[in-house]
Parts: structure tokens; sequence; C-alpha cells
């Protein structure tokens, strides 16, 4: 039996369930995720949770008794989606009164009862940081509503289950309360217990901390996913080796900022003799090892190493997101000296004037970040080996008080860093948030827009010209599936995932199922797409007859000789 879900670019996951109950006796569930790769990973987890349990999963909305929304705070936009989908869903009950609609991750746990009181169609609340406790939730609102519509359909269609999880921030209690407390690492383990189908996917994301402690003024995060929680390294690695048995080739390293990762084994909190997870304690980076860090401690740059030394079945280890401080020369020799770690780093600046830096309370100024890119470029960039350094950012544009000369201090930024690919935002203030609520939104949405676009047209040049510098270069191509074009021509074409505009892959891989071959409509070639382990993309033909499939090249590692580039894609061929 097969389980999906879908997420914000409408893609279609498969995974397998173990079903207890025949399916005449199972409810299905919809799942769509908005936002990062922290959803992402969330509603996978989710999904093996509660496919374990019975219930089946079904890639269409109107076909499921349970519709779950993956929420994501950080862009507006991506908000207005989630109350978009939350208005059809009320029109739908008018005719389905037994219909269960939940609202997960960080929407639910910022916007609250509010959330419930704003759109009664919702039955289920819950925050990330309760996540675990969603089969209860599921389960007690089908109840409930079942209850409701068998002694009045009209009762039931206007009144919801009201189930709600949200932690807020409990979790930001002492570190022995807050770890002990963490019953999310069950949710990751979990995936251990209940072993994922990947015959189509090769590709993985593993989360190493969860939360975070800088609280950037214009960020949510802190708030809806509570303290910065470090997760024992043997769960870890124990993780991806699993993983790596079922056949994963390539893993991402998860946490808003990985690079904080320490996990202190002679203090760690335990129940009954099991290590759990500890609460990460803010501290100012070095270019050394963490001053703090003990004989007995686990860094991320240890831990990178382990992984890489431990578990030599993935092929390719990724890690994002980082944060330029905390960044020590140890973290760069490891990637330097472990040739299947990536060459591909993704460290957000958000702009590139120290007056804007200091108004957004990111905790370090813009000398410190060029110090940041020279040190990466010195350890990394070696383009003579076929290993040269990308590196990825994120820019806010039109931040309140941003003036003319902090805008050119953001364009110097860009052309300064050679950025592979940048995230470039208009700002938009987010409830909850100090800048929302103590910054007046002063710029206006004119100015914003005409201040993105000039970003987005330097960067654009720059991805042009870093990839046309590739031209010639030969590189070793982790293959993910068919190409955009190749999807064109199917009439399958799919809205590219975060891995085909440069970021990763990990949870999100983009559509890899067996490819069917039509000689007589196909021709004699037909292309996939990859990625270099500096995260670019190539495409390259294949023959479609012969000795060799083109689905025996998926999830495979070949080489290819760049001839073609345009922007962020790089046409190849084999060698």
């Amino acid at each position: 039996m097969i389980l999906a879900w879908v997420s914000s670019n409408c893609r279609v996951h498969l995974m397998p369930m173990t079903n207890t109950r025949t399916q005449n006796n199972t409810r299905s569930i919809y799942l769509e995720t908005f936002g990062c790769q922290m959803n992402e990973l969330d509603s996978e987890l989710v999904a093996g949770s509660l496919g374990s349990l019975g219930y089946r999963f079904t890639a269409e909305s109107g076909d499921a008794d349970i519709v779950l929304y993956n929420t994501c705070s950080v862009r507006q936009r991506a908000e207005q989606k989630v109350w978009s989908r939350l208005g059809e869903m009320r029109k739908r009950k008018m005719s389905q009164p037994g219909l269960i609609v939940g609202v997960l991750g960080c929407m639910a746990e910022r916007d609250g009862q509010d959330l419930i009181a704003r759109m009664p169609v919702v039955d289920i609340m819950c925050g990330p940081s309760e996540l675990d406790k969603l089969p209860e939730l599921v389960d007690n609102a089908v109840r409930t509503k079942s209850s409701l519509a068998e002694h009045d359909p009209e009762i039931a269609m206007r009144r919801s289950a009201k189930q709600v999880a949200l932690q807020g921030n409990a979790s930001r209690r002492s570190s022995t309360l807050a770890a002990a407390g963490d019953s999310l690492e069950n949710l990751d383990l979990g995936r251990m217990l209940s072993p994922v189908d990947f015959d189509d996917r090769r590709s993985a994301y593993v989360r190493i901390t969860r939360g975070c402690n800088k609280f950037c003024t214009y960020c949510v995060v802190p708030h809806t996913r509570g303290a910065e929680i470090h997760r024992p390294p043997e769960h870890i690695i124990d993780e991806i080796k699993a993983l790596a048995d079922q056949g994963i080739l390539e893993i991402t390293l998860l946490g808003q900022t990985v690079n904080h990762y320490r996990f202190e084994h002679d203090s760690a909190v335990t129940v009954d003799g099991i290590v759990q997870p500890q609460k990460g304690r803010t501290y100012k980076g070095s270019h050394n090892r963490d001053a703090f860090a003990g004989a007995n401690t686990t860094t991320f740059a240890d831990l990178l190493y382990r992984i890489h030394e431990e578990v030599p079945g993935i092929k390719r280890l990724r890690f994002m997101t980082s944060y330029p401080r905390d960044f020590g020369d140890d973290v760069l020799q490891v990637i330097r000296d472990c040739p299947r770690i990536c060459r591909f780093i993704h460290v957000p600046a958000q702009t590139g004037s120290n007056r804007m830096l200091k108004m957004m309370n990111r905790g370090h100024d813009i000398e410190e970040y060029y110090d940041f890119i020279a040190r990466c470029n010195e350890y990394l960039h070696q383009p003579e080996i076929g290993r040269p350094l990308m590196l990825g950012g994120d820019i806010i544009v039109g931040f309140p008080t941003e003036t003319d000369e902090d805008h050119e201090l953001t364009k110097e930024l860009l052309i300064r860093s050679r950025y592979k690919n940048c995230y470039i935002f208009k700002y938009s203030p987010r409830p909850g948030t100090v800048s929302y609520d103590k910054i007046p939104d002063d710029i206006p949405d004119a100015v914003k827009k005409t201040r993105n676009n000039e970003l987005l047209s330097i960067q654009t040049q720059i991805s042009d010209s870093i990839a046309q510098e590739q031209v010639g270069s030969e590189f070793d191509i982790f293959v993910e599936g068919l190409s955009r074009h190749e999807h064109k021509k199917r009439g399958t074409d799919v809205k590219p995932g975060s891995g085909m505009v440069g970021i990763t892959i990990g949870g999100s891989a983009p559509s890899a199922q067996t490819i069917t071959i039509d000689p007589q409509t196909q021709g004699p070639t037909i292309q996939l797409s990859g990625r270099t382990d500096g995260d670019l993309i190539v495409f390259f033909n294949v023959p479609t007859t012969g000795l060799k499939s083109p689905n025996d090249y998926i999830g495979k590692i070949v080489r290819a000789k760049i001839t073609e580039a345009d922007k962020l894609t790089l046409t190849g061929e084999l060698v």
C-alpha cells in the first residue's frame, strides 16, 4: 500500500504504509506542506507516524476525510495560500459535515486559538513542537466529529472538533526541563522503526537541531519552534545509518543554524540511562574549535566528520542553514578533507548595511561576514580539482528605515559574495516579531519592488557568470530524474523543486518515478537532471535504447563534462 502527501509545489511524494486495518475502515488524509525544508521534513515524519497507525493518504484533497495543512509563518505569501485553502474548506464543509480540517506548524503556534476563532472550519491545531501528539489529536477529532454528525449533521457542519496542542514558549525553560520534555525526538527516531521505501528517491533530510536562540527582529521561528535543542549525535548517526540501509545516498542535515550544533556528553540529560536532547546555549563563535567545547563534546565539525567516516554508504552530505559568526575554521577543514561533504554553503546575510544588521539583531557585522566568505574561499574553492566552492544567501529588501545608502551596501554585498543563487524577498512584517510590534514598516511597496528588482538583476548576472565559468569542466553528477524539458515534452510539467533552483533536494526530491520509454515518440535520447556537489543543476542526454535504461541512471553518480551554460542551468555530456 502507498501513502502520499503533497508539498506546496503540488508534487506527490510516495512512501509505503503499514496498515493493520482494512482500507474500508481507514479514513483518508490529504497533507499539504508550505514553507521550508523543516516543514518538508515535519510532513514526512507526520505522514510516517499516521500511516503506521493505518491512515490512508491521498494526493487529492477532494478524496480526503481529513485535510491537514503544514504551515509556515516566515513569509506572508505562504500564509495567504493557507488562508485561501481554509476558505475553500469552509465551502466544502457545507456538503461534507464530517470533514476534519487541521492546521499544523508555525501558523498554528503563532496564531493559536485566534485562528480557530477567525476560521471555525479548523478542527485541529498543532504547533511544530507538538507534532508527536498529532495522531492522538486526529483520533480525538474523528471521534468527536463522528459523534456530532451522528446526532445532528447541521451542528457538526458548524462546530469544530477543536483539538489543540500548542506549546508556545514553554520550551524556554531550564536546560534540564526543556531537554527532558523534548518528546519530538521520538518522532525523528520513528523513521528507523517504520522503514520508508525509497525506490524512487535517493535523498533525505535529517534534523540535527530544533528551534533557534537568535531572535532576529523580523523572524518568528524562535517564537513558533522554541529554544534551540540539539539531538544526541548517536541518534543522528543511527538514523542516517538506517536511511543508508534503505538506499539513501544523499543526506541534508537540517537546523535553523546547523553550525551551532554542540552536544556535551558529560552533562547530558538522561532518563533511566537514556541520553536525551540538550538545550543549546548561545555563544560567540570563533575561527577555531568552540572555546566552550570540552574534550567530551561533539561539535558540528566533529559531527560532520563522524557521519562521513561512520556511514560510508552516504555518498553526499549536505547541510543548511548556517550562521556566519559561528562558522569556525575547524568546520571548513573537515569539509575540505572529507570528499563526500558537498561544497555548497548557504549562509544568509540579509543586508550589506551594518546599521540594518544591528536593527535586525543579526549579532554580526558585515566585516565579519566578508571575513567568513574569504575563509570559505581560502579553504574550499578548488576548481582545479573540479570542486569549486558555491555559496548561497538570503536578502531582505526594504526593512524599516532602509535608505538608498543601505541599499547600495547590499548591492555591494551581492557583488562581493558572488552567490550561486540568493533568495531575495521584500520585507513583510510578521505578527509576533519585534519589528512588527516596535518598528513601523515605513518603506513604500513601490520602493521595495524597485530595489528588489535591482538586486535580482545583479544576482542574475552573477549566476550567469558563475555558470559560464564551468563550461569545459568535468563534475560528478548526482542524477535525480527527468529534466524540466522532458517533463514539458511529456505533459507532466511540474514546478521545479528547491533542488532545481539551487538549494538542496533533501526531503523534496523531484519526481523520480520509473521512466516509461516509447521509442516511436521519445526519440533516440532522453534528458535527465542532476546536481554537482556544489549544487549546480546539470542537464544531460542518455540513450533510450541499449544495454542501459535511463532508469538505471537515477539515484546514481555519473561523470559529465559541461558543454553549455545558462544562468543556474548547465548542460553536459556523459564522460
